[in-house]
Formats: C-alpha cells, sequence, structure tokens
C-alpha cells in the first residue's frame, strides 16, 4: 500500500522542480542532450568552409569552433572503440562513421592515430558501407549524407554515394509526395545540397540526366533558400544544417547565401564545452507537456503566464519548407521550427486546461486559435485513418507515415474540443475522424497487446524499439474517450502491467534481467508513463500491483533525487538518438499527480 503522505510529499518536490524550470515569461524551454553526432557534422561543415574560404577572418574562426568540437568528441570515445548520439548511448556505426570523417577533414589523424586505429577496428566490425546501408534500408535519408561526408574526407570514393534527383526539387510541392521521393519530406534541403554535390564530384554517365542536371542547379538552390528558416538552421537541426553546409561549401559555393547563414547558425549553436546539441530546444512541446502533467493532479493548473507565449508558437501562413496550411504549431517558437501532429495536438491539449482558468477576452482568443488547429489536424489524417508528423499521404518512409504515438495524440486533442468548439464544420468532422483513429489503432497493435511509437526509442530493447512509450501514450486516448474497456484497451494494460514488473526500472538492482523481459531496461520517463497508464484503469483486472510497485518505486526516485535522471529515449529524424531535461520531471509529475488524484 502506497502512503498518501509520502506520495503527497513526493509530488510536491517534484511539482516545484518542475515549476522552477519555468523561464520568466512562464513557459519552458528545458535543455537537450549534447550530441556527437551533431559535433562530428558541425566540424566537419566548419573545416569543410575553411578549407575553401578565401576569407581569412572566417577560415581562422571555422578553425578555432573546429577544434573546439575536436577536443571535446576525443574524450567521449566508448570503449568498444565507436562513438554514440549522446554520452549515455551505445555506441552506432552511424555517429561514428562522421566521427572518422570529421577527424580526417579537421586534419589532426596523425595526432589521434591510437583513437582513429580503435575506431576502424570498430566500422569493420559493423561491416563498413554495408552495415551502415543494412541499418537503413529503402531509406535514403540519412545514409546518403553520411556516405556524402566520408567521401569529402575522402574515405570512401564518390560512386559509393547515390545520386539524388536535385532536380524533383523543382517540381510544385504538390507533385512532391506523388514521385515518390528517396527521401523523406524534411529531407529536401538534404536532396538539393547533397545531390548537387553528388552531381559536381562524379558526373551521371546518362548525357540527358547530365543536361537535366546542369540546368536545374540553379533553379533548385532557390529552393533551397527559400526554405531556410531566419535562424540559418534548416529544421533548428544541426546535422541537416551542417550536410547543406559541407556539400555546397565542398563545391567551392562557400560564399553562397545558405552557407554563411548556416555558419550563422552553427557559430550561435555551439556550447561552452565545445559540443553541439541535436536541435536547438523543444519548447513548444515542453511546455504543453509540463501544462498537462501539472493538471494531472486536479484538472487545472492556476496561472502559469505562458498563454500568450503558446498563441505565438502558432503558425499564421503557409509554411516554406512543407507549404503546411496555417493552424499548426512546430516543436520550438524558434524560426526553423515545422508544424507538425504532435506538437499541435499537444498545444491543443494545454488550450484545453488554459482555458478553464481564463479570462473570457483569453477564452475568445483560446477558441479561435484551438478551431484553426483542430482544422489543421483534421487535414493531416491520412487514408489509413492514422496520423503522420508533417504531410499527409506523403510516403511509408519514417516520420511520413501515420504513427500509433501520434493517432492517439490527435484523437486526444480532437475529442477534448469537440463539444467546446463554436465552428460546426469542425465539430461535425471530429466524431468521424475519431472513430476511423481508433480503427487505425486497432490495426497497429502487436500481437502481444503493445503498440510501437515513432518518435521514441529503447536502447536496451532488441531493435530499439520502445513500447512501452508507445503504450502507455495510446492508452492514453483510451482513457481519455472512456474506452479502457474494450478488448484492446485490456490487452494493452495487461502487456504494460507485464512489462513493466519483468523489466524493471533501468537502475534496479541486476536481479532484473533485462534480456529476458519484454521491454527491456526502463528509465525514470517510461516507468512514470507506465505507472499513469496503468492508474487509469479502474477495473477489477489486477494492474493494481504493478501499478503500485512502479508508483512506490517513483516516490523513493524522487526522494533520493533520481527523477532527474535522464535517459536516451527521444528519436530525432533519422533515428537519432537524444535525452531532454524536462522529460523524467514532466512524466514524474503527471504520474504522481494522477495517484494523488485518484487517492
Amino acid at each position: 500500500m502506497i502512503n498518501p503522505q509520502e506520495l503527497r510529499d513526493a509530488y510536491q518536490t517534484a511539482r516545484r522542480d518542475l515549476l522552477a524550470e519555468r523561464e520568466p515569461d512562464g513557459h519552458w524551454v528545458g535543455q537537450l542532450s549534447g550530441s556527437a553526432l551533431s559535433t562530428a557534422t558541425a566540424v566537419s561543415a566548419l573545416s569543410v568552409v575553411a578549407s575553401n574560404t578565401s576569407d581569412d577572418s572566417r577560415e581562422k574562426l571555422c578553425r578555432e569552433l573546429a577544434a573546439r568540437g575536436v577536443d571535446h568528441l576525443i574524450q567521449t570515445q566508448n570503449d568498444d572503440g565507436g562513438w554514440g548520439d549522446t554520452d549515455k548511448s551505445f555506441s552506432n556505426i552511424s555517429t561514428t562513421m562522421l566521427v572518422r570523417a570529421f577527424l580526417h577533414l579537421a586534419g589532426v589523424t596523425e595526432k589521434h592515430a591510437g583513437l582513429l586505429e580503435r575506431t576502424k577496428r570498430y566500422l569493420d566490425g559493423q561491416g563498413g558501407i554495408e552495415g551502415l546501408r543494412q541499418r537503413y534500408g529503402k531509406d535514403k535519408t540519412f545514409v546518403v549524407p553520411i556516405l556524402t561526408n566520408c567521401a569529402i574526407a575522402g574515405l570512401v570514393p564518390w560512386r559509393e554515394v547515390s545520386p539524388l534527383p536535385f532536380e524533383l526539387a523543382v517540381l510544385p510541392h504538390t507533385a512532391w509526395s506523388i514521385v515518390r521521393l528517396p527521401v523523406v519530406s524534411y529531407a529536401i534541403p538534404a536532396l538539393v545540397a547533397i545531390g548537387q554535390a553528388r552531381y559536381f564530384h562524379e558526373k551521371p554517365r546518362n548525357p540527358v540526366v547530365r543536361v537535366v542536371r546542369r540546368l536545374c542547379v540553379g533553379k533548385s538552390l532557390s529552393v533551397l533558400q527559400g526554405m531556410q528558416p531566419a535562424s540559418g538552421g534548416f529544421l533548428e537541426a544541426v546535422p541537416l544544417t551542417s550536410f547543406v553546409i559541407m556539400a555546397l561549401a565542398s563545391t567551392g559555393r562557400v560564399d553562397h547565401p545558405v552557407v554563411i547563414s548556416g555558419l550563422k547558425f552553427l557559430m550561435n549553436s555551439i556550447r561552452e564545452n565545445g559540443e553541439w546539441p541535436i536541435d536547438t530546444n523543444l519548447a513548444t512541446w515542453n511546455t504543453p507537456l509540463s501544462i498537462g502533467a501539472l493538471a494531472a493532479a486536479n484538472g487545472e493548473v492556476g496561472a502559469l503566464g505562458c498563454l500568450d507565449w503558446l498563441l505565438a508558437c502558432q503558425h499564421q501562413g503557409v509554411h516554406p519548407f512543407t507549404h503546411a496550411a496555417p493552424g499548426g504549431w512546430g516543436w520550438t517558437d524558434l524560426s526553423g521550427a515545422v508544424p507538425d501532429a504532435d506538437d499541435t495536438s499537444s498545444a491543443l491539449l494545454a488550450l484545453a486546461v488554459l482555458g478553464k482558468t481564463s479570462s473570457r477576452p483569453n477564452q475568445i482568443r483560446i477558441q479561435q486559435s484551438a478551431a484553426a488547429g483542430a482544422r489543421w489536424l483534421l487535414d493531416l489524417q491520412n487514408k489509413d485513418g492514422g496520423w503522420p508528423t508533417f504531410c499527409r499521404g506523403w510516403g511509408t518512409l519514417p516520420f511520413d507515415r501515420s504513427g500509433a504515438d501520434l493517432t492517439a495524440h490527435a484523437i486526444r486533442a480532437l475529442h477534448a474540443w469537440e463539444s467546446r468548439l463554436d465552428d460546426s464544420t469542425v465539430t461535425r468532422a471530429i466524431p468521424l475522424a475519431i472513430h476511423r483513429g481508433f480503427a487505425y489503432l486497432a490495426r497497429q497493435q502487436r500481437e502481444d497487446g503493445s503498440w510501437l511509437p515513432l518518435w521514441f526509442g529503447n536502447q536496451h530493447s532488441q531493435g530499439d524499439i520502445n513500447p512501452t512509450y508507445g503504450s502507455s501514450r495510446v492508452l492514453a486516448a483510451y482513457r481519455d474517450l472512456d474506452r479502457l474497456a474494450t478488448d484492446e484497451a485490456q490487452r494493452g494494460l495487461r502487456w504494460l502491467a507485464a512489462s513493466l514488473c519483468e523489466a524493471g526500472p533501468w537502475n534496479d538492482p541486476p536481479q532484473h534481467n533485462a534480456a529476458k523481459s519484454i521491454a527491456g531496461r526502463l528509465g525514470v520517463e517510461e516507468t512514470a508513463l507506465a505507472v499513469e497508464a496503468l492508474l487509469s484503469d479502474d477495473s477489477e483486472s489486477g494492474f493494481a500491483e504493478a501499478a503500485e510497485a512502479g508508483l512506490a518505486w517513483l516516490i523513493d526516485a524522487v526522494r533520493s533525487g533520481r527523477h532527474r535522471e535522464t535517459a536516451p529515449i527521444g528519436f530525432y529524424f533519422a533515428k537519432l538518438w537524444y535525452h531532454e531535461k524536462m522529460y523524467p520531471l514532466t512524466f514524474t509529475v503527471s504520474a504522481l499527480g494522477t495517484a494523488l488524484r485518484k487517492i
């Protein structure tokens, strides 16, 4: 049995810590982990620019920043000779190949010969280029940029780099999904810049293709420049921006506006210790999650002072990157954000909470914003009934296809506003969209009862999958719409209870055998999410024991300060790992608040 006073004390501690992370204007920014992969690509980009520019001051600055990145990364090599995406990640072939490339481009191979020898042994053991291709399969979104980086460094021949059809970027954006590009929707900048680098370094044999591509160089560069945000960082992402810079700079175009603006972004993004994060921040994701967590205890949050900020984050025009209509939210308030399903759903749920205690004038503003957001979500739903990340009907590559976690989130957001909007066109469309969404979720449920997410993983689990996160997020939709008694939900809850007991939290004693568990080892984040989902069930199905065990562990974690420990559970674009400072705090507060409300 849980001691109510201990629960209250743990909740108040975690809640206080969460509120302490707020910015002065009331929203949350958080902090993404440093990334070896981002640092490696940034150093490569800076080194290529330095080697090709005639501007002495620019060369000096680029080399100084690159040297800081080198000094940081050489201290973070794992014992097996490789590098992982974060300081808590297992080694992987992608990041290790990029580190090897930047060491060559930075001109420090002799100085770090021993380190490079260990790196080579690791890469040989992972299968080299073929091992890299096997990691990504048919998706060329990341394997081609990695090989391009290696080709620029002279480590692989250019013929090993698949030629990307950058000429397709000049087509109307409505045709991009029809022609089935070999990269996902967010990677058009890489398609253009890397496709052009491959064209200039290794001309196509087909004379017709050669002519077509030569004629499309200028026009596709204009498309690329039109996509670049004011910050200079495509998607606010260091790797994508770095690949674009190094590709163009390797062909001598170091003075192109895209390169100049991208360099500004890299120079502004480096941290004091010489590393770069995977993205600038997830402020517009972290803030609604924090609002929802604080509301878990009693449904309200009081005056947080972040309403104006959240409303200002909603995109008001057609987005130049994906051509998305107005009404959606991206993951950050910065210029490189792109509206997407997950962040729009999160913002709509937060507005539903904030609206409960807002003044009449603010409620009108919230209504207008929510109607636009709900309309945007409805228009994004795929034919299969699920929701993708960015673009409806784009394809089956990762982050373009529908996802179970995205779909559950969209269902919850639409349901929150179904009976509260004045826009009858939107409210009439919501029930059918929700029905189709649940039909999609039923089809996506695995035989064991779990669901897989799109944006989160678990490095301790076979295939890096994270069914604990996915199942918890999907079950939240069944909870919100009072469907936990359905067969699908009960199967999901049974799986979640069993996985929580078998896996055990990630820093529990070694008697928890992760190799034999269903979900793999769990962090604070996943334990909290699983506990919250299990607490939502009021039936006599026997999940209380697992929920209490997890809840007791969370209370102890708060008591000992472990509720701040992060785990690399986040997947960024192209399956790049990250951990985020806010996740363990947010999810812990939400789980403890849910338990407090029930007790």
